[in-house]
Protein backbone atom coordinates (compact mmCIF):
# COMPACT_ATOMS: atom_id res chain seq x y z
CA UNK A 1 0.00 0.00 0.00
CA UNK A 2 1.52 3.16 -1.02
CA UNK A 3 1.12 6.81 -0.05
CA UNK A 4 1.02 6.50 3.52
CA UNK A 5 -2.53 4.91 3.66
CA UNK A 6 -2.22 1.21 4.95
CA UNK A 7 -5.94 0.88 6.35
CA UNK A 8 -9.03 0.11 4.15
CA UNK A 9 -12.68 0.71 5.22
CA UNK A 10 -14.52 -0.99 2.21
CA UNK A 11 -18.23 -0.18 1.36
CA UNK A 12 -20.55 -2.90 -0.04
CA UNK A 13 -21.13 -1.82 -3.80
CA UNK A 14 -24.29 -3.62 -3.90
CA UNK A 15 -26.26 -2.78 -0.48
CA UNK A 16 -29.70 -1.41 -1.49
CA UNK A 17 -28.68 -0.99 -4.96
CA UNK A 18 -25.69 0.71 -4.94
CA UNK A 19 -27.18 3.37 -2.90
CA UNK A 20 -25.03 3.61 0.08
CA UNK A 21 -21.70 3.07 -2.27
CA UNK A 22 -22.34 6.51 -3.34
CA UNK A 23 -23.40 8.04 0.26
CA UNK A 24 -21.18 6.51 2.33
CA UNK A 25 -17.99 7.41 1.32
CA UNK A 26 -19.40 10.98 0.87
CA UNK A 27 -20.11 11.17 4.61
CA UNK A 28 -16.56 9.52 6.04
CA UNK A 29 -14.26 10.65 3.42
CA UNK A 30 -12.79 13.66 5.53
CA UNK A 31 -13.67 12.00 8.85
CA UNK A 32 -11.46 9.29 8.63
CA UNK A 33 -7.81 9.27 9.25
CA UNK A 34 -5.91 10.00 6.47
CA UNK A 35 -4.12 6.43 7.11
CA UNK A 36 -7.51 5.48 5.68
CA UNK A 37 -8.43 5.08 1.68
CA UNK A 38 -12.26 4.07 1.37
CA UNK A 39 -12.85 1.19 -1.58
CA UNK A 40 -16.51 0.82 -2.76
CA UNK A 41 -16.32 -3.35 -3.20
CA UNK A 42 -19.04 -5.48 -4.62
CA UNK A 43 -20.78 -7.91 -2.42
CA UNK A 44 -19.47 -8.74 0.98
CA UNK A 45 -22.63 -11.43 1.62
CA UNK A 46 -24.19 -8.93 4.75
CA UNK A 47 -27.01 -8.75 2.09
CA UNK A 48 -29.61 -8.99 5.03
CA UNK A 49 -28.11 -6.57 6.43
CA UNK A 50 -26.83 -3.71 4.70
CA UNK A 51 -25.28 -1.39 4.43
CA UNK A 52 -22.32 -3.38 5.13
CA UNK A 53 -18.79 -1.94 6.05
CA UNK A 54 -15.32 -3.55 6.52
CA UNK A 55 -12.14 -2.90 7.82
CA UNK A 56 -8.72 -4.38 6.52
CA UNK A 57 -4.84 -3.71 7.10
CA UNK A 58 -1.84 -5.36 6.95
CA UNK A 59 -1.08 -7.42 10.21
CA UNK A 60 -4.51 -6.77 11.66
CA UNK A 61 -7.69 -8.62 12.49
CA UNK A 62 -10.27 -7.61 9.87
CA UNK A 63 -13.76 -6.34 10.38
CA UNK A 64 -17.45 -6.57 8.78
CA UNK A 65 -20.50 -4.62 10.16
CA UNK A 66 -24.14 -4.32 8.77
CA UNK A 67 -26.77 -2.63 9.38
CA UNK A 68 -24.99 0.86 8.86
CA UNK A 69 -27.40 3.06 8.35
CA UNK A 70 -27.71 6.21 10.37
CA UNK A 71 -25.61 9.36 11.59
CA UNK A 72 -25.00 7.67 14.79
CA UNK A 73 -23.74 4.12 13.23
CA UNK A 74 -21.26 6.95 10.91
CA UNK A 75 -20.62 8.27 13.89
CA UNK A 76 -19.41 4.80 15.57
CA UNK A 77 -17.05 3.77 12.41
CA UNK A 78 -15.28 7.08 12.34
CA UNK A 79 -14.85 5.96 16.51
CA UNK A 80 -13.65 2.58 15.55
CA UNK A 81 -11.75 3.66 13.05
CA UNK A 82 -9.62 5.63 15.24
CA UNK A 83 -9.83 2.91 17.84
CA UNK A 84 -8.44 0.42 14.75
CA UNK A 85 -5.69 2.50 13.55
CA UNK A 86 -4.25 2.75 16.98
CA UNK A 87 -4.57 -0.79 17.74
CA UNK A 88 -1.62 -2.79 16.62
CA UNK A 89 -3.28 -6.10 16.10
CA UNK A 90 -6.77 -5.21 15.04
CA UNK A 91 -8.03 -7.50 17.76
CA UNK A 92 -11.05 -5.70 20.22
CA UNK A 93 -13.69 -7.06 22.38
CA UNK A 94 -17.50 -6.52 21.28
CA UNK A 95 -17.59 -4.30 24.39
CA UNK A 96 -14.39 -2.32 23.78
CA UNK A 97 -15.86 -1.21 20.29
CA UNK A 98 -18.49 1.85 19.52
CA UNK A 99 -21.39 1.37 21.59
CA UNK A 100 -23.77 1.59 18.24
CA UNK A 101 -21.55 -1.09 16.65
CA UNK A 102 -22.52 -3.62 19.51
CA UNK A 103 -25.46 -6.12 17.87
CA UNK A 104 -23.81 -4.63 13.96
CA UNK A 105 -20.70 -6.77 14.42
CA UNK A 106 -21.54 -9.93 11.52
CA UNK A 107 -17.63 -11.17 11.52
CA UNK A 108 -14.40 -10.40 13.23
CA UNK A 109 -11.24 -12.46 11.21
CA UNK A 110 -8.04 -13.10 13.26
CA UNK A 111 -4.68 -11.28 10.89
CA UNK A 112 -3.08 -13.36 9.23
CA UNK A 113 0.65 -15.08 10.31
CA UNK A 114 2.82 -16.22 7.70
CA UNK A 115 4.42 -18.93 9.20
CA UNK A 116 6.98 -21.66 8.30
CA UNK A 117 5.60 -24.87 6.92
CA UNK A 118 6.26 -27.64 8.92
Amino acid sequence: MTNNVDHILLVCASCRSGESADKVPQALKHRLPREFVIRSVNCMAGCERPTTIGFQARGKAQYLFGDISTDEDLDAIVEFAHQYLRSGDGWTNATDRPLALFTKTLSRLPRIELEEAL
